[in-house]
């Protein structure tokens, strides 16, 4: 079986039908709402806060909200309820996201997506957990991840996930692939194919190793229905890293991986790395616009005028 990677394919352009690529519509229905494109900021501490999800919901894109300490989620999913926004949370496979679930229930909060995000999705604690939140939550919408086999999806699909993140290593602040030997860095892209062709009624979120723009767009025409992104969301203006300046006055953002020793604090954690990137001139919102419209810009050369249209039609070599 050939293996492959997004740098190593090209998109096979098709007659445009469009006269301009503003025509061209990138919404997609995920879960119960239809948001403005088929991108997410990753759940990282780095990449997303309370802040930039509810700017993102409001503007009608997709979030997930991290796991980690800094924020509470009871208090931000009531938040977003008062609002009227989606309840985008992420919690883990441990004692104290089986409270959290259960506390949610109990306060009446529903959230609309619940994201299981572990490093190794394919396990005996995923299956327990997505089972007790299908059970107390039987309407939300659950992602689960990550994965990198056809196995893994077969099996997370049965055990009740709505979505399954694929990607296990491919992400530029993770470490899996150089400590484990494990990871679909280098075949992401074929990866996200194999595990495509391997679902029933769930859909694939691919996740990491997007170093460009047109990156999306071969995850779309791979088989994924959303395209989660970290490094590219983590040195923004208004993205939560801290600012460095460095020895020659460049500035910064850090970035580090959501199994990294730096997030949790503990130095037996290997599967990630904090790296420094150069800040970017643009808000999360700009980021945004700009990926929409190479999106757009793709579709167009694509033959199409809607997601739904390029996927279906659109060849690689």
């Amino acid at each position: 079986m050939q293996r492959f990677d997004f740098q190593d394919i090209n998109l096979i352009p098709r007659k445009c039908i469009v006269n301009s690529r503003s025509e061209c519509d990138t919404g997609v229905k995920f879960g119960k709402y239809t948001f403005v494109m088929p991108v997410v900021p990753a759940n990282m501490e780095c990449v997303i806060n309370p802040e930039i999800a509810i700017k993102l919901a409001k503007a009608g894109y997709f979030y997930v909200m991290h796991r980690f300490e800094s924020i509470n989620p009871i208090d931000f999913s009531q938040q977003m309820k008062t609002l009227g926004l989606p309840i985008s949370l992420s919690i883990g496979v441990n004692i104290p996201d089986y409270n959290l679930v259960l506390n949610l229930k109990r306060l009446d909060i529903f959230p609309d997506y619940l994201t299981i995000d572990i490093a190794h999705g394919h396990s005996i604690k995923m299956e327990q957990m997505i089972k007790y939140v299908r059970n107390i939550f039987p309407d939300t919408f659950i992602i689960a991840g990550n994965v990198s086999t056809p196995e893994a999806v077969t099996d997370l699909e049965a055990w009740g996930a709505n979505a399954i993140k694929v990607g296990i290593g491919p992400g530029s602040a993770c470490t899996t692939y150089t400590a484990t030997g494990f990871g679909s860095r280098g075949t992401q892209a074929s990866v996200i194919n194999e595990c495509y062709w391997q679902t029933k009624n769930a859909v694939i979120v691919a996740d990491g190793g997007i170093k460009d723009p047109g990156d999306i767009a071969k995850a779309l025409v791979l088989g994924a229905s959303m395209v989660m992104i970290g490094g590219m969301f983590s040195a923004l203006t208004d993205s939560p890293g801290s600012i460095i300046k460095g020895t020659n006055g460049q500035l910064y953002k850090e970035f580090w991986g959501s199994a990294s020793a730096f997030q949790s604090g503990k130095v037996s954690r290997i599967e990630g790395t904090k790296n420094l990137l150069p800040l970017k001139s643009r808000s999360v919102l700009e980021e945004m616009k700009y990926l929409q419209e190479c999106l757009q810009s793709a579709i167009s050369y694509g033959g199409a005028n809607c997601i739904v249209d390029f996927k279906m039609e659109v060849k690689y070599f």
